[in-house]
């Protein structure tokens, strides 16, 4: 008999349905972009961890948590939850210009990373043709408070609409800029360490990913980090081919790869279970 637990969503959630989509791999790196441009929270993550040596790692991290809190039970997306936070909980960075030591969990920051990683997943989903309505892009940003809870925000200060989003954005931007720790992170994301036999993967594989999430960043984002982007259409079209492509590999190869959270999801819940495009399409 299948285990009851739909966990933080559910099959029937908005948030189901789009996390499974592949192009949440573009989303994902559009949102470190996004991330470094705000000068506390990026020295948070260069003063505390070997991003450079382990950016690999730090991706598949970030990855796995957002597929466990989407497709885990309730007591396992806690249970990351709780490893977050208590994480954070013992970080400080230091402003270089000040001297000042801050946290890294203070809440302005958490909320700067969460705002910047829903905007991004869906930004790209819409942009790449994921069927989300005006309502349903609100209940997507509605149902994230529920994973802004996880890592130590109180729910009520999160944005749960696109208009809510858009007047956060607007606020903070004054406040965002290039500094040495953001060109680092553009650096690494344009041409990331890897052995040398995967030197012509990564030009062929990565680096137009990366390409194609830099162009999807708001204009300022382009201004901030000085460099060239493409036309609007042309930034959506390569989008669009993109996404094609990574759809056209089988759901369920892709979610054999490790750790497989949607696999055991369907396990857990059943196939109704199984995310989808059409099932969006089918949600009030």
């Amino acid at each position: 008999m299948a285990d009851s637990d739909h966990g933080l969503f559910g099959p029937d959630s908005v948030t189901w349905q789009v996390h499974s989509d592949p192009v949440m791999w573009i989303a994902g790196v559009r949102a470190l972009y996004l991330q470094a441009l705000h000068p506390r929270a990026v020295r948070g993550v260069t003063q505390n961890s070997d991003f450079q040596q382990d950016a690999w790692g730090r991706l598949l991290r970030t990855a796995a948590f957002v597929g466990c809190i989407t497709y885990g039970t309730s007591a396992e997306a806690e249970r990351a939850g709780a490893r977050v936070r208590g994480l954070h909980r013992r970080l400080w960075a230091t402003d270089p210009t000040t001297g000042e030591r801050y946290r890294v969990d203070e809440p302005a920051l958490l909320l700067w990373v969460h705002c910047a990683e829903v905007d991004s997943y869906l930004h790209v989903a819409r942009r790449s043709g994921v069927p989300l309505s005006d309502e349903q892009a609100d209940r997507y940003l509605d149902e994230q408070r529920a994973a802004a809870r996880l890592v130590g925000l109180e729910p009520a200060q999160v944005p749960r609409s696109t208009a809510e989003l858009y007047a956060y954005f607007r606020a903070v931007r004054p406040g965002l800029a290039a500094t040495p720790e953001s060109a680092a992170v553009n650096a690494f994301l344009r041409r990331p360490p890897v052995p040398p036999p995967l030197i012509p993967a990564r030009g062929l594989l990565w680096s137009q990913a990366a390409a194609v999430a830099y162009g999807t960043l708001p204009p300022f984002g382009h201004k901030l980090y000085s460099r060239y982007a493409p036309a609007p259409g042309v930034v959506t079209k390569r989008l669009t081919r993109a996404a094609k492509a990574l759809r056209a590999i089988p759901p369920e190869a892709r979610w054999k790869l490790p750790p497989g959270h949607i696999v055991k999801a369907v396990a857990r819940l059943g196939p109704d279970a199984r995310p989808s495009l059409e099932r969006l399409r089918q949600l009030s």
